[in-house]
Formats: C-alpha cells, sequence, structure tokens
C-alpha cells in the first residue's frame, strides 16, 4: 500500500521572497533565517505581511523590546524585514519605518596562545582536531568551517577556498602548512573510515553525505575546553576571534587581517586593538620617556 506524503504549498508571497534571496545567492542560512523572521512579523499581525501598515510596524518593534528580545536578535529582524519590505513588495516607506537598536559591543573572549594550544591538543578525535584548527589557523567562522568540502583545499596556492561566506561572499582564506598537513592526516584516516570523498565535505557529520553542524562544533569546543582545563566561556568564534588578536600582536597590518576574516569594514576589525593585550604590554607610556623623576615626599606629592 502506498503512503502519499502531503507536500505543504510555498505561498507566492514567499516564494518570491525565497527567489529575491537566491537571486542575491544568499546563504542557506541566511535565507532560513530571514523566512524565519517575516514568519514571525506576520504572526504578529495574524494575517498577510504585505497588508503591514507603518503603524503595524511600530507596534512590533515596541512590542519585541517590551518582551525583552536581545538587541542583536531585534536588529537581525530588522535586517529581514527590511529586505522584505524594500526587494520583495516594494515598499521603501514601511522599510524606513524600522528602527536599528544601538548594541553595546562587548569584548570578546581572547584564549593565549598556549590556552589555544590546550584546546586544540584536548579534541577526543582528529576530525574534531582538524575542523577546530582551521577555524583558528584560518579565521573561519563556524558556518564557514561546516562549510568546506574537500576541493576547497587547494595545496598549490595555499588556500582554503570560502564559498558563500557571511553575506554570500566568496573569498580565500589562508592556509599554513602545519595546518595542510594536519588535513592530509585527517584525509588519510577519513578515507579509511569510508567518510571522505574527492568531491564530498571535508568535515562530514554523522553521515558522510551531511556536514558537520554548527551545533556540534559549538559542543566539540565546549567539550574541549572543559577537558583543557579552560574555564572561560567560549565556542568556535572564540578561535576566529583568536585569530585576529594573535596575528595584531604580531605586528600584522589591520587591512590585511580585514581581508583574510573577510570583513566589509575596517572599524569591525580595528575592534580587536581593543583585546590584544601584547600590543598595549610592547607600547611605551609617554610617563616612562620623561627625564623629570618625581621626588617621594615632594610638596603635593
Amino acid at each position: 500500500m502506498n503512503i502519499l506524503v502531503p507536500v505543504v504549498a510555498v505561498s507566492p508571497l514567499r516564494q518570491r521572497l525565497i527567489d529575491e534571496m537566491e537571486m542575491r545567492r544568499f546563504c542557506r542560512e541566511t535565507q532560513r533565517n530571514y523566512i524565519r523572521d517575516v514568519g514571525r512579523f506576520a504572526t504578529f499581525l495574524g494575517r498577510s505581511p504585505d497588508t503591514a501598515t507603518a503603524e503595524d510596524v511600530r507596534r512590533f518593534q515596541v512590542e519585541q523590546s517590551d518582551q525583552g528580545v536581545p538587541v542583536p536578535t531585534m536588529n537581525s529582524i530588522v535586517s529581514a524585514l527590511r529586505f522584505f519590505f524594500l526587494q520583495t513588495i516594494d515598499r521603501p516607506d514601511l522599510a524606513r519605518k524600522l528602527v536599528r537598536m544601538k548594541r553595546i559591543r562587548k569584548l570578546p573572549v581572547v584564549l593565549s596562545p598556549d590556552e589555544v594550544a590546550r584546546l586544540l591538543g584536548a579534541t577526543r578525535c582528529l576530525k574534531h582536531q582538524a575542523a577546530l584548527s582551521v577555524a583558528y589557523g584560518a579565521g573561519l567562522r563556524a558556518a564557514e568551517v561546516a562549510a568546506l568540502k574537500v576541493r576547497d583545499v587547494d595545496s598549490e596556492r595555499m588556500l582554503l577556498r570560502v564559498e558563500r561566506g557571511k553575506g554570500g561572499q566568496y573569498r580565500n582564506a589562508m592556509l599554513p602548512a602545519g595546518l595542510l598537513a594536519l588535513l592530509r592526516e585527517w584525509w588519510k584516516v577519513g578515507r579509511q573510515e569510508g567518510v571522505m570523498h574527492p568531491d564530498g565535505w571535508l568535515f562530514p557529520g554523522q553521515h558522510y553525505l551531511k556536514p558537520l553542524s554548527t551545533r556540534q562544533l559549538h559542543r566539540v569546543v565546549v567539550e574541549a575546553g572543559i577537558a583543557a582545563g579552560i574555564d572561560k566561556r567560549i565556542g568556535p568564534h572564540t578561535l576566529r576571534h583568536c585569530f585576529a588578536t594573535h596575528l595584531l600582536e604580531d605586528g600584522i597590518d589591520v587591512r590585511i587581517i580585514q581581508a583574510l576574516l573577510g570583513h566589509a569594514k575596517l572599524d569591525t576589525t580595528a575592534y580587536y586593538t581593543k583585546v590584544a593585550t601584547r600590543t598595549m604590554r610592547n607600547v611605551t607610556s609617554p610617563l616612562d620617556k620623561l627625564t623629570v623623576v618625581t621626588r617621594r615626599g615632594a610638596p603635593g606629592g
């Protein structure tokens, strides 16, 4: 007996939103987030979002604020709705009513080189060690690490090809010699285990046809941090922060680091100067250059 699986129909409006995102080559994660956030607005309205008014937009953002929705989440929803209003239904008047919240940016957690070495050494298997080494050695985001395929490793040019990074951008990341050696070791082991294929994922998940998920990567980092005795709150993105900060401390020009990270704005990369403690220690204070030494016990001292 055949069992018919019901097919969920996609509304024309939702399909139009998807088409607009596909045309601009948005990555799958961005598309999922935009669809979710526009759907959140539609749920608030109780009707199709293309019937929204300026007052609806205002009430929606007020309710979000009253409910204590985190600022990053609110701003992500603003991005999704702006795209929907501008590109999907051509309502720039509604897009102008959206308010982006000012975010107080916290300093990122950065590990010392010794802590990074302990973290990588505490991973439970070669695949995990290689994946985390890519995050640190090439400065990749967790989603970019998970999306790597075997063919993205360019050993001749010593590059990693990052397809559809944040914002759907393509870029090349650095491939250090030590990282290449580790990836080759993982390739041999993965081939023996039957999970590595020339056209497959560089870091397969539980099934070789699916990539390692960002959630799995986060769990790997947390478990390795505990095993390494690191009491800081860390995740895969911590290794990207460490990559940028350690390069800055080694004297690498911030514009080069910007290109390696794939940042659109220099201000984003320059933020790492606030956590580059080794750079601060190497700076001589103007006080140390003074030839006049104040005497202890002098009047007013």
